[in-house]
């Protein structure tokens, strides 16, 4: 009796079932999270993507940036990305529940971003990383995006967002829209709440307390 037939569909069904556990599963439970309502606050975590931070984010995936840059905060038992300042807490789930493309990325040849928005609060820090990272850091990889820049006469005052870097007389070095967009999306990375379930994400239990969210 030639039972090659019933192996295969043993094993199919098989497959099926450990598919539907691993991944419809999860993507129930992972698509049914809604935001947080802080009723002390009275808002909700996290915030919805306004319409520039959104366009941002287009920007950020056409550029290619989550090849060199993570956007997952591990926990503290799992490396160093609480100790380097990466964030106050791993990242849960919900902190991405509002966005379209979810860039965890998986290469670290530069620092995680996730909470890039809660260590650069200046606009012209993120202006100036995207312009001329080597003035930044010396010894960063990241390339220049002088190309997100452009040069503009200068006509009455200058630009409040004009970066601090030499131009042609009369000229100012300013932000295109595209910069504009990327450094809003980059500044509304800041997963600082505390949610019911980060309780057991941060350093120590002592700490998830002391935040009393």
């Amino acid at each position: 009796m030639n039972r090659g037939p019933y192996i295969f569909l043993g094993a199919f069904a098989l497959l099926a079932f450990s598919w539907t556990a691993a991944i419809l599963a999860n993507q129930h439970g992972y698509g049914t999270l809604t935001p947080h309502y802080d009723a002390m606050e009275g808002k909700s975590f996290p915030a919805p993507q306004p319409g520039i931070v959104a366009r941002g984010a287009t920007v950020y995936t056409d550029l290619g940036c989550a090849a060199c840059h993570t956007q997952q905060v591990h926990r503290a038992d799992l490396g160093g990305d609480i100790a380097r300042g990466w964030g106050e807490r791993a990242s849960v789930a919900r902190d991405y529940i509002f966005e379209e493309t979810v860039q965890l990325g998986h290469n670290r040849v530069g620092p995680d971003l996730r909470n890039v928005g809660a260590r650069y609060e200046n606009a012209a820090d993120f202006y100036q990383w995207l312009y001329a990272p080597a003035q930044m850091a010396p010894d960063s990889n990241m390339p220049a995006y002088r190309f997100l820049f452009e040069e503009t006469e200068i006509v009455g005052e200058r630009s409040k967002d004009a970066l601090d870097v030499q131009a042609p007389a009369g000229y100012q070095v300013v932000p295109t829209e595209r910069a504009r967009s990327l450094v809003a999306y980059l500044a509304h990375l800041n997963d600082t709440y505390a949610y019911p379930e980060t309780n057991y994400v941060y350093p120590d239990d002592e700490g998830a307390e002391e935040e009393g969210h």
